[in-house]
């Protein structure tokens, strides 16, 4: 009788489970669909090996290349800066591997220095000569992994709100999507890392862009939809999971820096913290050019174009004239 009763409770509980992976698979998948109409691929792409990256360009003279944070995309660029630089620049600006439409194979890990010599290999084969580079949050990691490894690939680092040191304890905000096994993120991110996502936007958002409001045009002029795919999710988690593989070691390395670099940050920043990322740089890179803004938080393109602007020409302009 006894065994009867385990059966078909455990059954039932099979039964339950089924369902509700059913559902929530289905769920993403209509989520991620009305992302895609939202917000489709509306660059180009390029094949690099088993990669297939998407980017966008606009303009002459010489290039500027952008390179989006944790879980952010091309349009964070593109529709924030790109109408106010592109008179002057060729300006770049990639969907990092995994994120937004930009295809990775399952064997990339995502670390820094991975992502770094994909970037180096982008810029050789567009024929980009040396350009400036521009990475907001985990650009910026990456973007500085970029210039240890591959300095004669640039001209110099333009850095908003960027990831440069390792921090003790992952922020709470994070947890959720730190999980190391690659095939329990697949699985999350085909069932209920999307729609929870879609729930929990609103806080997302306010965390993100906070104390400041997120823009109204961001789900859609900024690509925020974009991010509620299963892939970019996947990525997403991947990337925040590389983190600790390299990080560290580069920030060993910041005196080797000779070129270049500017870092803008705000005191309010959320996200990162610029007296554990910012602050500490000063007097290990040279050639640095620190401007904190008071009370700004972690989305500087989207709140202060006009400041990020001539901060990006500034810098451009020191760069580009010891090319």
């Amino acid at each position: 009788m006894l065994g009867s009763i385990v059966f078909w409770f455990g059954t039932i509980a099979v039964l339950v489970a089924a369902f509700a992976a059913g559902y929530f698979v289905l769920a993403t998948r209509r989520i991620a669909g009305e992302a895609e109409r939202a917000v489709p691929a509306s660059g180009q792409f390029l094949a690099l090996g088993r990669h297939r990256i998407h980017y966008v360009e606009q303009g002459q003279g010489r290039p500027i290349l952008f390179l989006h944070g944790l879980g952010g995309q091309l349009h964070h660029f593109r529709h924030t800066l790109f109408g106010r630089l592109g008179g002057d620049f060729h300006l770049v600006a990639i969907d990092r591997p995994g994120s937004g439409y930009s295809a990775r194979p399952a064997e990339f890990s995502g670390s820094l220095t991975e992502q770094a010599r994909l970037v180096r290999d982008f810029i050789a084969a567009k024929g980009l000569e040396r350009p400036l580079i521009v990475g907001h949050s985990l650009g910026g990691a990456v973007a500085l992994a970029l210039a240890l490894d591959h300095p004669d690939s640039m001209s110099g680092l333009a850095l908003l709100s960027p990831l440069t040191h390792v921090e003790d304890e992952l922020r709470p905000e994070f947890r959720s999507l730190y999980v190391r096994s690659s095939w329990l993120r697949h699985l999350l991110a085909n069932t209920i890392w999307v729609p929870t996502s879609l729930k929990y936007a609103p806080l997302t958002l306010a965390f993100v862009f906070g104390p400041q409001q997120p823009t109204k045009d961001y789900a859609i002029g900024g690509g925020g939809l974009a991010g509620l795919r299963p892939s970019h999710i996947y990525a997403t988690s991947s990337d925040l999971v590389a983190i600790e593989q390299d990080l560290a070691s580069l920030e060993a390395r910041y005196e080797e820096l000779k070129m270049p670099v500017g870092v803008l940050f705000g005191t309010a920043d959320r996200v990162i913290d610029y007296r554990l990322n910012a602050e500490p740089l000063v007097g290990r890179i040279g050639n640095l050019e620190l401007e904190l803004v008071d009370g700004l938080g972690h989305m500087p393109q989207f709140i202060e174009p006009q400041r990020v602007d001539a901060f990006i020409r500034r810098i451009a302009a020191r760069a580009f004239a010891v090319v």
